[in-house]
Order: C-alpha cells, then sequence, then structure tokens
C-alpha cells in the first residue's frame, strides 16, 4: 500500500510499504480521509523508528482480525487516536486499529476526519467536571478545531457558549458554529464585553493558551469555575496568581487526550458520536491535500491554517 512514513529524523516521505493485517480484536479500514492536528506534525519529533502519521480519519472496514464481527466489514467508520503508541496512523490507503476506535459514521467522510482530536478533546474540557446545562462556558480560539467543536459540543448540551478571537474573519466562523457572543480578544474592553455576556460569570473555560489567557479568564470567571488547558508547547510556562485562584476556589484543570482515563474517553466517543447522529457537530472549512503532499499538509497546520485540513487517500 502507499503511505505517508516518517522516521528518526521526522522527514515526511510517500512509500510503498506492506499491508497491515488485523490482529485480534483489531480491523483493517480502507482510509478516504487522513485528519491533520497539531499533534501530528509535533510527534515527528518523537524518534520513531518508522511511523504512519496522523491520530484521526475516516474510511470503510475492510476486514477484521479474530474475536472482532464479521458483519463490520463494510462499515463507514470514523478513527480516533489511531498512530498512539502504534505504527499505522490514518495518512495511508490502510490502517489497522482496535475494533473499538473505529467508531460507526452516519456523517460526511470530511466531518468524520475532523472528530478524534478536536472532538474528544473538546468534550473532555467541557464536561469532566460535570454537565453544563444551563452553565456559561467560555471557549477562547473559537475558529480552531478544537474551539469549534467546543462551541457546537457546548450548545448541544445545554450550555450558552461565548468565544474569543482575533479577526472578524475568525468570529464568522465561531458564530456559524453557534456561539451566543464573540469577542476580539484584543479589544481592550475584552473582558467587559464577556461579562456583559455573562454576568454571573462564566462556570468553564475551554482554554487554548493559558499563559497568554489567565488573566483575562480569572477577570470573567464565577466563583468555582473550572479552566481547562488543553494546548502548550514543550516551554509553555503560565504565571499563577494561587491567592486569587484560592478565595473563590477556581479550579485549573489540565489535559492530554492521549492520558486520559478510559472511562472519560469512552463516553467522549459515545457522546460524539451521538452528537453526529443529529447534525449538532459540522466541519470547518477544509483545505484539502493528496497523499503525496503530505508534508505541505503538516506544514499548513503548522503555519496556522483556519479551517480543517485534510489528505484524500485514493
Amino acid at each position: 500500500m502507499r503511505a505517508a512514513v516518517y522516521r528518526a529524523d521526522g522527514v515526511l516521505s510517500v512509500e510503498e510499504v506492506e499491508t497491515p493485517s488485523p490482529g485480534p480484536g483489531e480491523v483493517r479500514v480502507k482510509v478516504t480521509v487522513s485528519g491533520v492536528n497539531p499533534t501530528d506534525w509535533k510527534s515527528r519529533g518523537s524518534g520513531a523508528e518508522f511511523q504512519v502519521p496522523n491520530q484521526d480519519g475516516a474510511g470503510v472496514i475492510e476486514s477484521v482480525g479474530e474475536g472482532v464481527d464479521p458483519g463490520r466489514v463494510g462499515e463507514r467508520v470514523w478513527l480516533y487516536l489511531a498512530a498512539y503508541q502504534r505504527p499505522w496512523g490514518t495518512a495511508a490507503e490502510y490502517t489497522v486499529v482496535p475494533a473499538e476506535q473505529a467508531v460507526p459514521l452516519t456523517a460526511p467522510d470530511d466531518l468524520g476526519a475532523s472528530l478524534g482530536v478536536p472532538a474528544l478533546t473538546a468534550h473532555f474540557c467541557l464536561l469532566a467536571d460535570g454537565p453544563v446545562e444551563g452553565r456559561t462556558v467560555l471557549v477562547p480560539g473559537g475558529a480552531g478545531a478544537v474551539g469549534h467543536a467546543a462551541i457546537e459540543l457546548g450548545k448541544w448540551a445545554g450550555a450558552r457558549v461565548i468565544s474569543t478571537v482575533s479577526s472578524e474573519e475568525k468570529a464568522e466562523l465561531a458564530r456559524s458554529a453557534g456561539a451566543d457572543a464573540v469577542v476580539n480578544y484584543h479589544d481592550d474592553d475584552a473582558a467587559e464585553q464577556i461579562r456583559a455576556a455573562a454576568p454571573d460569570g462564566v462556570d468553564r473555560v475551554v482554554e487554548v493558551a493559558l499563559d497568554a489567557n489567565l488573566a483575562l479568564d480569572l477577570d470573567v470567571v464565577a466563583p468555582h469555575a473550572v479552566i481547562t488547558s488543553y494546548a502548550a508547547s514543550p516551554d509553555t510556562e503560565a504565571v499563577v496568581p494561587v491567592r486569587r485562584l484560592m478565595g473563590p476556589g477556581i479550579v485549573l484543570r489540565f489535559m492530554l487526550l492521549y492520558t486520559i482515563p478510559r472511562d472519560a474517553l469512552r463516553a467522549a466517543v459515545q457522546d460524539v458520536g451521538r452528537a453526529v447522529d443529529v447534525d449538532a457537530l459540522t466541519t470547518l472549512p477544509v483545505h484539502r491535500f493528496p497523499l503525496d503532499r503530505v508534508a505541505d499538509a503538516h506544514d499548513a497546520v503548522e503555519g496556522g491554517a483556519v479551517g480543517k485540513v485534510v489528505i484524500d487517500i485514493p
């Protein structure tokens, strides 16, 4: 099969490699669309001996291993964490994953390839501390993949959602996702605008940049709010005014999708599937690349492309 591959130097190439076979409890999926996330290009510094990149994708189950219902052959699925501690990511004609990581898909493949990392991350940030129905959620970076999913999942779960963005183009994306209020965080009165939209304060924050945004978050949160940070570079540091958090009982939570509790991951997969089934989730504007341009697709994500980058697998 044709697959994108990188090795210890992290350089991507497209090669002919042996098609993997599903082992016990696994399925082999003919990939149609591979989604690209920041974690995918960042992982290329891991020093892997052989790795097909990309965690997310969509496709059709082509064969199953021992212990898997053969009736699943031909089933359309979305994939998550395909490349986590496994060599077979989704940037290839075929991938092999544990059967539970191939989830039945009732939506277009582009949406399926957009669900894994963004939607599961957003779900944990929103719901790890209980339901958000009737609560107010702040989503910084509402035009990003996780932010987009957080807005839509937040609305699906019954929350009022406020988003911050850096431009009018991104504001339109956040509004299209369903945000009740959108604020440009560059505005001098950004905190006042958020407080006007949430007079009682914000209950949850789905935080993309804790180091840059913590001061604004603390200006607008309600007592006992939870701020969950899901993104950082290796050298990211945030100055935490401890005493300011103690009085109102503000919680700082940190998460990495790969290491969240398994029951939380299963709940996220189930809820995301339910949201897809009722058309509560949509795609951002899509930037398409062929498999031969996998390096360009990774560069586009690293460069901050506005929208969702996907790779079409022939």
